[in-house]
C-alpha cells in the first residue's frame, strides 16, 4: 500500500534473512506481499541461512581490491586522464562559511571513512588497498575568488580531470568564492571509492562535522560498524572460489553464463554518426517530466500487475528500444545498490553493481503478460547480483572492442531515494560537464510519492547522437507509455509508437495524390 520498490525489497530480504538466519530470495516478497503471508513462507525456510555476518576482521598486509574495484582500477591504470569514473558534487554554500572550519570537517570525514584516504598502488600487476593514516593525508583547502563565469570553467576542469589512483586519494576539493560572498565547494570523488548512494552519508557527515567544529568541538557520531576494507574481505569470503562448484559465486556465474549465452554484440539504434574507434565519453542530457497524474497511473498499473515501478518502466523501455532498433533481443544494463547489509547503510564506498537485463520481444504478447516476463528477468537478476559486472565481463569474454561498452550499450537508472542536497538543505550546482559511459541512458527520478511528477532525463553520447534525435526517442517512449496505460491488455506490437502528427504525415500528407495542373487520360496522350 505504501509503494514498495525493488531497492527496498532487496534490503528487506537481506535484513530479514540476517535476523532469522533464513535464506530470503527477493522473489519471496513479490509472492507474499503481506507480513502474514511472508511469515508463512519464512516458516518453511527456517534455518536455511548460511551467509557470514559482516563484521571487522583481521587484515592481511596487503588488502585486495573488492571485485567491483578491480576493473575500475584496471581502466584507471589504462587511462588515468579519463574522467569517466569521476563523481562530481559541487554545492553552493552561504557567504558566512568559515573555510578553516570546513577544512577541519573534511578531515573529520576522511578520518571516519577509510576508503576516502586510500590509495591503490600496483604490486606485480595487481592493485591493492593501502589505507593511509589521516596524518599522512595532504588535503589542502584554498579559497579562490572567481566570477560566475570563471566558476563554471573551474567546475568543468575539476569534473573532467582524471585521478591517478595509485598515488592520489580518491577525493579532490576546491573552494570558490563568488563576488557576492557566496561559496561553491567543488567535490569530486572517484568511483573506485564511492557510488551514488555514498553521496548522502558523505554530505550528512560533512554537515555534522562542520556544525561540531563551528562550536569548537569534535563531531560526536557513533562509530561505523565496518570499514570498506572489512567489506572487501567479507565479500571474498561470502562469494567463495569459482573453482568450488558449491560456492555462491560459482552458482551465480553459472546462471549468468546460461542467461547471457548468445548475447548480441550491440544494439543497432539509429545513430546520427558512425561509432568512433575511441569514444570521447562526452555526453549531453535531454530532460522532460512525466506529470503527477501519469505517475499515479503508472503506480496503479504496477500494483494491479504485482510488479514494482522499476519493472514497469523497464518493460516500457524495452519495447521502445525494440521499436527504435528493430531487434527483438533487448539488453539493458541497470545498477543495483549492493547495500543489503545494514552495516553498509552509512558507509562511503563502491558497492553498486551493474545487472545485465535481457528480454525477448514477441510482438504478439499482451503487454500485461510481457510485464510478468520482465518481472521474472529482473527478480532472477536480483537473486544473482553478487557477481560483480567487472567479473562477468571477464567470464563471458565478449569480443574485444574499445569503441563500445561490453555486454550492453543502453542503460536504465531508476532513482527512488532522495538526493543528498534535498535531505540536507544543500543546494547542488550543475557541474557543466556530462560524461556518458553508454550510448544511451534513461534516468527516472522519483521521490517516492505516487502523485509527484517523475523527472526524466536521457543521457547520451554526443559521439553518436544529435540532441533532436534523442528528443524524438523521449517522445516515442512517452507515446508507448501512454498507449500501455490506456490499454495494458493489447499486444506489444499494437502499442502506439508514433505521435498523431507523425502518423498523419505518413498516412495522409505524404500520400496525398490531389494536385493541380494534371489532366485526365494517359501520359503518352499528351505527345
Amino acid at each position: 500500500a505504501l509503494g514498495g520498490t525493488s531497492l527496498i525489497a532487496t534490503r528487506v530480504a537481506a535484513r530479514i534473512g540476517a535476523a532469522t538466519n533464513t535464506t530470503v530470495p527477493v522473489r519471496m516478497l513479490f509472492e507474499a506481499s503481506t507480513v502474514s503471508g511472508l511469515a508463512t513462507l519464512l516458516d518453511e525456510q527456517s534455518g536455511t541461512g548460511t551467509r557470514i555476518p559482516l563484521a571487522p576482521v583481521p587484515r592481511p598486509e596487503r588488502i585486495p581490491l573488492s571485485l567491483a574495484q578491480q576493473r575500475i582500477w584496471f581502466l584507471s591504470r589504462f587511462d588515468s586522464d579519463s574522467p569517466v569514473n569521476n563523481i562530481p558534487l559541487p554545492v553552493r554554500l552561504p557567504a558566512d562559511l568559515r573555510p578553516d572550519v570546513l577544512a577541519a570537517a573534511l578531515r573529520d570525514v576522511l578520518a571516519r571513512h577509510e576508503v576516502l584516504r586510500t590509495v591503490f598502488p600496483e604490486q606485480d600487476g595487481v592493485g591493492w588497498q593501502q589505507v593511509l593514516d589521516i596524518d599522512e593525508v595532504d588535503l589542502r583547502l584554498t579559497v579562490d575568488v572567481v566570477t560566475e563565469e570563471e566558476m563554471h570553467t573551474r567546475l568543468v576542469r575539476a569534473a573532467s580531470t582524471g585521478f591517478d589512483v595509485t598515488t592520489d586519494i580518491p577525493i579532490r576539493v576546491e573552494l570558490l568564492r563568488l563576488p557576492d560572498g557566496e561559496h561553491v565547494l567543488v567535490l569530486v570523488l572517484h568511483h573506485i571509492a564511492a557510488d551514488g548512494s555514498s553521496l548522502a552519508p558523505f554530505v550528512r557527515d560533512l554537515l555534522t562535522a562542520y556544525t561540531a567544529r563551528s562550536a569548537g568541538s569534535a563531531p560526536e557520531w557513533s562509530e561505523l560498524p565496518v570499514q570498506y576494507a572489512d567489506y572487501t574481505l567479507w565479500q571474498r569470503t561470502v562469494l567463495g572460489d569459482e573453482s568450488d562448484p558449491t560456492s555462491l559465486i560459482a552458482s551465480q556465474v553459472g546462471y549468468w553464463r546460461t542467461t547471457l549465452d548468445g548475447l548480441p554484440e550491440q544494439i543497432a539504434l539509429p545513430f546520427d554518426r558512425p561509432r568512433p574507434q575511441t569514444p570521447s565519453y562526452r555526453g549531453a542530457v535531454h530532460r522532460s517530466v512525466l506529470d503527477g497524474d501519469v505517475h499515479v497511473a503508472l503506480a496503479e498499473l504496477a500494483r494491479t500487475q504485482g510488479v514494482s515501478l522499476f519493472m514497469l518502466v523497464h518493460a516500457l523501455y524495452a519495447v521502445t528500444l525494440w521499436r527504435l532498433s528493430g531487434e527483438q533481443d533487448v539488453v539493458v544494463g541497470s545498477p543495483i545498490a549492493g547495500r543489503g547489509e545494514e552495516a553498509l547503510d552509512d558507509l562511503v564506498g563502491m558497492f553498486v553493481n551493474t545487472l545485465v537485463l535481457r528480454t525477448r520481444i514477441d510482438p504478439n504478447t499482451p503487454f500485461t503478460e510481457f510485464l510478468q516476463q520482465v518481472q521474472h528477468v529482473d527478480l532472477e537478476a536480483f537473486e544473482n547480483a553478487d557477481v560483480p559486472f567487472e567479473r562477468l565481463v571477464e567470464v563471458l569474454d565478449p569480443a574485444r572492442a574499445t569503441d563500445r561498452h561490453p555486454l550492453f550499450q543502453v542503460a536504465l537508472f531508476f532513482q527512488n531515494f532522495a538526493e543528498p542536497n534535498a535531505a540536507s538543505g544543500v543546494d547542488a550546482v550543475d557541474a557543466g560537464f556530462v560524461v556518458s559511459k553508454f550510448d544511451l541512458q534513461l534516468n527516472i527520478v522519483s521521490q517516492g510519492n505516487d502523485d509527484a511528477p517523475l523527472d526524466v532525463s536521457w543521457q547520451y553520447a554526443v559521439d553518436l547522437f544529435e540532441h533532436g534525435t534523442v528528443e524524438a526517442f523521449a517522445r516515442r517512449f512517452e507515446t508507448v507509455l501512454r498507449s500501455a496505460l490506456g490499454n495494458p491488455e493489447q499486444a506489444i506490437g499494437d502499442l502506439e509508437f508514433m505521435e498523431d502528427d507523425e502518423r498523419r504525415a505518413i498516412l495522409s500528407d505524404w500520400n496525398a495524390t490531389d494536385a493541380d495542373g494534371i489532366g485526365g487520360g494517359l501520359l503518352l496522350d499528351e505527345f
